[in-house]
Parts: structure tokens; C-alpha cells; sequence
């Protein structure tokens, strides 16, 4: 099956992963993150599998995040941000990129590279 891709048309890394993704030949399924964000149940398995805590997966340079006041930001459980990141994709740092049980959030050439078996150019 191939991998999954969520990302959103207007994110500048996302068009770096998508490019590099092409430039490389991996072959995904794309599915735009606002429209269709993840469910609690896809954010649940796919947090644990991605290795990172539930915050590094925030968009914390959005609007949708900036409009939670800060004091609340810092108060809210890992449940309560999960449950908004289900509610609001915006939240989502992205792009978010499922392969079997490997999830990487994010654009990184090396992880990508390394997830993927592929040799990248400096610059990639």
C-alpha cells in the first residue's frame, strides 16, 4: 500500500515533501489535512508510532493555535489537544506521513531518505 501523505495545499513544507517525494519516486496516497484531519483513533496510534509526544505534533506557528490563549494552551492534557487536532487540522504540524508503522511528522530530507531507502542530493 502506499504511503500515506497529509498535508495542506497552502504550507511551504509541505510542497517541499511532496517535490521530494516526486523527485524520488515514492509513490502516495495524498489526503488534504483541513478538510479531513486525523481521527482521535489515527492520532492515538499514530503519536506512538511517530516516537514524539503528543505537543511536537502542535503547529504552535498557526493561527488555529495562537487563537487558544496560552494559558489554556499550557493547562490542556495531551487528551484535550488530541481531541482538538481531530476537530482542527490546522493543528497538525505537517506535513504527517504514514508508512506501515512509521510516522513521520514533519519535513526532514534525511528522515525522509532514511525512511525510504533513498540517496538525496544537498539540497533535496
Amino acid at each position: 500500500m502506499k504511503p500515506l501523505l497529509l498535508h495542506y495545499a497552502g504550507c511551504s513544507t509541505c510542497r517541499k515533501a511532496r517535490a521530494w517525494l516526486a523527485a524520488h519516486d515514492v509513490e502516495t496516497r495524498e489526503r488534504p489535512i483541513v478538510d479531513e484531519p486525523p481521527t482521535k483513533a489515527e492520532l492515538a496510534k499514530w503519536i506512538a508510532a511517530s516516537g514524539l509526544p503528543v505537543r511536537k505534533w502542535l503547529n504552535v506557528s498557526g493561527q488555529s493555535y495562537r487563537a487558544v490563549a496560552r494559558d489554556r494552551a499550557a493547562a490542556m492534557s495531551d487528551a484535550q489537544w488530541m481531541d482538538a487536532m481531530s476537530r482542527d487540522g490546522k493543528l497538525v504540524k505537517r506535513p504527517v506521513l504514514v508508512d506501515g508503522s512509521r510516522v513521520l511528522v514533519g519535513f526532514d530530507a534525511d528522515s525522509y531518505a532514511s525512511t525510504f531507502g533513498k540517496k538525496h542530493k544537498k539540497g533535496d
